[in-house]
C-alpha cells in the first residue's frame, strides 16, 4: 500500500465507504488488489506513451491513492490478524503496477522525444525502474533475515509522487527536460536508498538485532 501506515488513519478515513460497500458485496481484498493493478498496467501503457500526460498522471494518481482500499478491506474482514497471502500478493503486484508507469514513461521518451531528451529519458526511464525494484527487494530480503529495513529517501509512495507530479507538470506545459531531470534525480535517491538498507541490515546483524 502506498500510503503506509503513516496514512492509515487518512485513507481509512477516505476510503473507509467504499471499503464497506465492497465488503457487502463479497467483493475479496485479494480481487480489488487484481483489478486495480490490471488499471494502472492499462492507464501507464496506453496513455503515457501516446501523450496524454496530464490525463495520465491524474488517472495514475488516483489509482495508486485508492492502492490501500484493498487493506482497508482486509482490516474489515479479518481484523488486524496478519494475512501472509494478501501481503505477498499485494507486494508482488505493486511491483507489476510501478514496472508498468516507468516502462509507459520509457515508451513515452522512445516513442516522442529524440536526440540526448531521448537518451537520456530512456535511461533514466529504465533506472528508476530498475533500482526501485533493488529498493523493494532490499527491504524484503532484509525481512527474511529478520531485519526492519524500511528506511531510506526514496520509499515507493516518494518515488511514484515524484515521477507522476513530474509527468503532470510536462504535461501542463513544462519542458520534458524537467521530467528528465526529475527521474534522474529519483535514480540517485533510489540508490542511495538502497545503500542506507544495506548499512541497515549489515549494522543489525553484526550486533544481532534481528527478530
Amino acid at each position: 500500500m502506498v500510503l503506509g501506515n503513516h496514512g492509515r488513519g487518512f485513507s481509512s478515513t477516505l476510503f473507509g465507504p467504499l471499503a464497506r460497500l465492497l465488503v457487502r458485496l463479497k467483493v475479496s481484498p485479494d480481487a480489488v488488489t487484481f483489478a486495480g493493478t490490471v488499471a494502472v498496467i492499462a492507464a501507464s501503457l496506453t496513455l503515457l506513451p501516446t501523450v496524454h500526460l496530464v490525463v495520465g498522471a491524474l488517472v495514475l494518481g488516483a489509482l495508486v491513492l485508492t492502492d490501500s482500499i484493498d487493506g482497508i478491506m482486509a482490516r474489515m474482514v479479518h481484523g488486524e490478524a496478519p494475512r501472509p497471502y494478501g501481503e505477498f500478493l499485494d507486494s508482488t503486484l505493486d511491483r507489476f503496477s510501478d514496472g508498468a508507469i516507468f516502462a509507459g514513461l520509457t515508451l513515452y521518451f522512445v516513442l516522442n522525444t529524440a536526440g540526448a531528451t531521448q537518451t537520456w529519458g530512456v535511461a533514466t526511464a529504465v533506472a528508476c525502474l530498475a533500482l526501485g525494484g533493488l529498493v523493494s527487494y532490499a527491504r524484503a530480503k532484509a525481512q527474511a533475515l529478520g531485519v526492519v529495513a524500511k528506511v531510506g529517501i526514496a520509499e515507493r509512495a516518494d518515488r511514484l509522487i515524484v515521477a507522476l507530479v513530474a509527468t503532470l507538470l510536462v504535461g501542463l506545459g513544462l519542458p520534458v527536460q524537467v521530467l528528465v531531470g526529475a527521474l534522474a534525480l529519483l535514480s540517485l535517491a533510489s540508490l542511495i536508498t538502497v545503500a542506507q538498507r544495506m548499512v541497515v541490515v549489515r549494522r543489525a546483524l553484526v550486533e544481532g538485532k534481528t527478530a
